[in-house]
């Protein structure tokens, strides 16, 4: 009898699980995922598909279809895009390499222990706080020739009274880089800073022990373990210096005779100034190529993340 009651009773049924908890995270994340694929997405694709069209809102007779023409033209017609890819490509390797060396020595300085750090602290990381067209005021100000240091330089006797050192071919270029590496070095203090405070003193006072030096001690343990900080904040810069318009805008205006003028900029006049919104895709699109390429380079030849010994 119990044997065939054990035989009578059906097996019991594995429930399954609801597919829900699993599908929880992506469905409180999507509505934000599908914000960002709405404000990224949309633009990236209405600007190539302008690229490929004539379009000027001043000969509207002109616009349709243009096919690969702007990009033809690009590349084989415009000798003022290769002069501002080239100006883009100065600035950008200037800025990135100076703010790196200036916010490297401020966050090894700022990371001592000393009276008054977080005053100091203060100071230098105030200047990132500042929007670009009130930096470039603020440098208008200080470059002005009747009322900034100029004057007093001249003064002093040390050059003529009325000379702009943005009106100066021979000076624009490093009087605009001041006003950007005032702004920018605190990003770099910021983020190595921050990477400081992770390193183990353990590590330095074993160093110490064995008898290394601060040099050998900042090339083996502070470097090593500062990299891909380095890495990411060199790319993130290096792309947000490409993209620079407030500052050089209003600072320089592209001038004197086109000096200062980067792509970003030229871009932004052809569109608005010049009311060429087809050309200005295709040269948004140009631009956006260009910095993918050397985006995925860099992070390879620098391994981003690997390991590194």
């Amino acid at each position: 009898m119990a044997q065939a009651a054990a035989v009578a009773t059906p097996p019991k049924v594995p429930r399954r699980r609801s597919a829900t908890p699993r599908r929880l995270p992506y469905l409180l994340v999507a509505p934000a995922g599908l914000l960002m694929l709405g404000f990224i997405a949309y633009p990236m694709i209405s600007v190539f598909y302008y690229s490929l069209q004539n379009y000027n809102v001043t000969k509207p007779w002109r616009n349709g279809f243009a096919g690969f023409d702007n990009f033809t033209r690009i590349f084989t017609e415009d000798d003022q895009f290769w002069s501002t890819l080239g100006f883009s490509a100065q600035w950008v390797v200037t800025q990135v390499a100076l703010q790196l060396t200036l916010g490297l020595a401020l966050a090894l300085i700022v990371n001592q222990t000393f009276i008054g750090r977080g005053i100091s602290r203060a100071m230098v990381f105030s200047p990132w706080a500042v929007s670009g067209v009130l930096t470039s005021t603020i440098w208008i100000l200080l470059y002005n020739s009747s009322t900034g240091f100029s004057r007093y330089l001249a003064d002093a006797g040390i050059g003529d009274y009325g000379t702009s050192v943005l009106s100066d071919t021979g000076t624009v270029f490093w009087a605009a880089t001041v006003a950007e590496l005032w702004r920018g070095v605190p990003f770099f203090a910021i983020l190595i800073l921050a990477d400081l405070q992770s390193v183990s003193k353990e590590l330095y006072e074993a160093a110490a022990v064995d008898g290394a030096g601060r040099l050998r001690q900042f090339f083996h343990i502070t470097l090593p373990h500062l990299r891909d900080a380095i890495i990411l904040s060199t790319l993130l810069r290096g792309v947000w210096e490409f993209n620079n318009v407030d500052l050089l805008y209003t600072l320089t205006g592209g001038g004197p005779a086109g000096e200062t003028t980067t792509l970003p900029l030229y871009v932004a006049n052809t569109g608005i100034e010049g009311h060429d919104f087809g050309y200005a895709s295709a040269l948004t699109t140009v631009a956006f190529v260009i910095l993918l390429f050397c985006s995925i380079v860099y992070l390879r030849l620098s391994k981003f993340g690997g390991d590194h010994k």
